[in-house]
């Protein structure tokens, strides 16, 4: 066996004593580790909830081979992970700072919008945009999905509708959103309304040429760009690129849940 190699059994029951017992004894007992299905299931469901790549790391190494008298490496997944998922959660319930030029910000009322639903409709705008493109999407994280060739990916956020005309929508982008979207042959950051039974599939060639148009968010650990979406004279939904004034219509993005 290669000395990088390391074996994983899972096992779908409780009662197994005699086979960790072997594995003490063998040989090969620093190469092999054991894992039950439930356990293995919820460290899946772990890893979906997440989009920090470091976790998923850490999810990895768990399942490694390791000397578990120093248990670091296991309290550093649990904090991580509750960290990412909470830091995410707030960002989509986040009231985002008015961006309109020369227009005073004025105080907005937090309604928190609960997280299943919010995850029920990101399901959905994913499933849908599957259909209309003919491919099967799976949950890579929370917000992060892939064909099985890797080849499509989409990141799809939700925003529920905020008081303001000027500025009814708002999402984060995140920079390890944009490492995913961007190894991708087609990439889409798909938006997501709570009220709406259409959603805007943005192809990641135009989020990386405008990029330097949005308004960013840089607190060291914590950085993502404004996606602000803006209501037209029309009544159609726009990208407001704040940095440099324009509009973009979402009208050429659109696609139905239906």
């Amino acid at each position: 066996m290669p000395q990088s190699a390391s074996i994983l059994i899972a096992v779908g029951r409780e009662d197994t004593g005699a086979l960790e017992a072997q594995v003490r004894g063998s040989r090969y007992a620093w190469e092999m580790r054991l894992i039950s299905v439930e356990r293995l299931i919820k460290l899946v469901q772990i890893k979906e909830k997440s989009d920090d790549p470091a976790t998923i790391r850490q999810i990895r190494q768990l399942l490694q081979p390791f000397e578990y008298t120093k248990i670091d490496r296991i309290i550093d997944v649990i904090f991580t992970t509750a960290v990412d998922v909470e830091s995410q959660q707030e960002l989509e319930q986040e009231a985002p700072v008015e961006e309109e030029p020369d227009v005073a910000s004025y105080p907005h009322t937090q309604v928190r919008t609960d997280s299943n639903a919010l995850n029920a409709k990101r399901q959905q705008a994913v499933d849908a945009f599957g259909d209309f493109k003919g491919k099967e999407l799976v949950k890579r994280s929370r917000t992060l999905f892939w064909s099985s060739d890797k080849g499509l990916r989409v990141c799809c956020a939700v925003s529920k509708k905020y008081d303001s005309d000027y500025q009814p929508y708002w999402y984060a982008f995140h920079p390890k959103w944009d490492a995913f979207l961007a190894e991708a042959e087609e990439g889409y950051f798909v938006l997501a309304c709570m009220d709406l039974a259409e959603a805007f599939a943005v192809p990641y060639a135009w989020i990386k040429a405008h990029k330097q148009d949005l308004n960013m968010t840089d607190n060291g650990d914590r950085s993502y760009w404004h996606v602000a979406l803006t209501t037209l004279e029309d009544g159609n939904l726009a990208i407001n690129t704040s940095k440099v004034g324009m509009k973009i219509p979402l009208d050429q993005y659109r696609f139905s849940l239906r």
